[in-house]
């Protein structure tokens, strides 16, 4: 990619009808992009996805898409793990026939286990995600997302890494969850360049061009994300972090998942430009 594009979790609050109404009216707003929520289901059938990928290409929106929540690599649960790839495969599929980028999934749990074992079972978990959507000639981005909780798998760390050792995945880099899940940490100028740094370390250049974020205010414990905050209500310290983005030229898309999708999307968008 060659700009960086901001845009809404989901159809904006402001719209008044369905997904393709909700695209056009994310360009209407001065937006780019736009994120197609199947996080309780996959709520664009296989008919209406090719009429949601030419509304995106004639108002110029980069779609993504966020899987289902209901996604565990690391299940003892042998039906419960085919459950999460096929979730992940399906919501694929799916947004690879709307014409979407990326999409973003959150990848399991450590239950307790040996982090470096989760590692090596979600790391084989997702090399057959990747293996069947490559046999099929899908090519969209898949991505692990950071997580909000320590409980999670999804360190920024662990994410880049796992990423870069298979092929067609890059991290989705969440900067609340990060911010969150450290307890507090991770909001300055110094700790969004490492976050960055580990990106470009794994994956060079070609991730930096190729983000796919998270952005919102939070609500956190010391055992992470408690829920979602606009971000002029939270301390989350956006004004750095775009300079940061701004610093390190990345392309891509950022997604606003703030409570008030559009304003908080647009509120980064014009700030981003500002600097």
């Amino acid at each position: 990619m060659n700009k960086l594009n901001f845009g809404t979790a989901g159809i904006p609050f402001s719209t008044k009808g369905d997904t393709l109404q909700g695209i056009m009216d994310v360009k209407k707003l001065g937006l780019d992009a736009m994120e197609l929520e199947f996080v309780r289901s996959i709520n664009i059938s296989s008919e209406k996805a090719p009429e949601v990928k030419k509304t995106a290409k004639q108002a110029d929106v980069v779609l993504t898409c966020h899987a289902p929540y209901f996604i565990n690599l690391n299940s003892l649960e042998k039906k419960k793990m085919e459950a999460s790839k096929k979730r992940i495969l399906d919501s694929a599929r799916r947004a690879y026939a709307c014409g979407a980028y990326s999409v973003c999934f959150h990848p399991g749990f450590y239950m307790k286990m040996d982090p470096k074992k989760v590692y090596e079972t979600i790391k084989k978990q997702m090399q057959e995600v990747m293996r069947t959507l490559y046999d099929e000639g899908i090519k969209i981005w898949v991505r692990p997302e950071t997580t909000g909780k320590g409980t999670q798998f999804g360190s920024y760390e662990e994410l880049a890494k796992i990423t870069s050792e298979i092929e067609g995945m890059m991290p989705c880099v969440d900067f609340s969850h990060v911010h969150a899940r450290s307890g507090g940490k991770f909001n300055t100028k110094n700790e969004f360049k490492q976050i960055l740094e580990t990106v470009e370390k794994y994956h060079g250049k070609e991730g930096l061009k190729n983000m796919h974020i998270h952005v919102s205010g939070i609500a956190y414990t010391e055992k992470g994300e408690r829920n979602h905050l606009n971000l002029e209500e939270s301390d989350m310290n956006y004004k750095d972090l775009l300079k940061v983005w701004k610093e390190f030229m990345i392309a891509g898309v950022v997604i606003s998942e703030s409570p008030n999708i559009e304003q908080d999307a647009l509120l980064m968008k014009k700030t981003y430009e500002k600097y």
